[in-house]
């Protein structure tokens, strides 16, 4: 079984759905520690409820962002961490994370990448810019995570229609669904070979 470690800085929907995935067979795979940003993360008290092993990384308890890239790997090193997923984190990920594990850090954002990605893209940002953009699909994106925002290389994308009477809330609704059940398949995919990581 794999081990993962899950970075998260808001409600965890995207965990809960990989907890799930574990729980039910669906993933070969059981998350061993989630990390936090943001000490009043509902993601931290619902990990906590699962016996989960938690870890708040902040800028309060580490204001040098070498010293919290430094301790975010001294803790997933510390559970023999196989993957690290990024699951709605909001702060670049630092060089210590990246090299350590590299190309084994993965990210999935509610856009189809490179469209709608970048800093300040992240929520319904994204939605109320697709729509703003006439777009008529939107989808999910999953990625490998480099040291620039949404830039990685893409593992596995899903697209979404987009209705005439779309709202950025509805927008999102939909995306989610399919975000809750594309990361977990992803992840599969990877433990199972069919989708290659780069090697070097």
């Amino acid at each position: 079984m794999k081990k993962l470690g899950i970075l998260v800085s808001g409600r965890g929907s995207n965990m809960m759905a990989i907890e799930h995935a574990c729980k039910h067979g669906e993933l070969s795979a059981n998350i061993e520690l989630v990390i936090s940003n943001n000490k009043n993360s509902l993601a931290l008290a619902l990990a906590q409820e699962k016996n989960i092993k938690t870890a708040c990384i902040d800028s309060s308890i580490y204001p040098d962002s070498d010293a919290s890239d430094k301790a975010m790997v001294e803790a997933l090193d510390e559970h023999d961490i196989d993957f690290v997923l990024l699951a709605g984190f909001m702060k670049k990920v630092g060089p210590r994370v990246l090299s350590r594990y590299k190309h084994k850090v993965i990210n999935i954002h509610p856009s189809l990448l490179p469209k709608f990605g970048g800093k300040g893209m992240f929520g319904i940002n994204i939605h109320t810019a697709v729509l703003a953009a006439g777009e008529i699909e939107s989808g999910v994106t999953i990625h490998l995570v480099n040291g620039e925002y949404d830039e990685g290389a893409v593992l596995t994308q899903q697209t979404v229609s987009i209705a005439l009477d779309e709202t950025p809330e509805s927008l999102a609704a939909k995306v989610l669904k399919v975000e809750h059940v594309l990361f977990s398949k992803t992840i599969q995919k990877i433990i199972d070979g069919i989708i290659l990581l780069p090697s070097d």
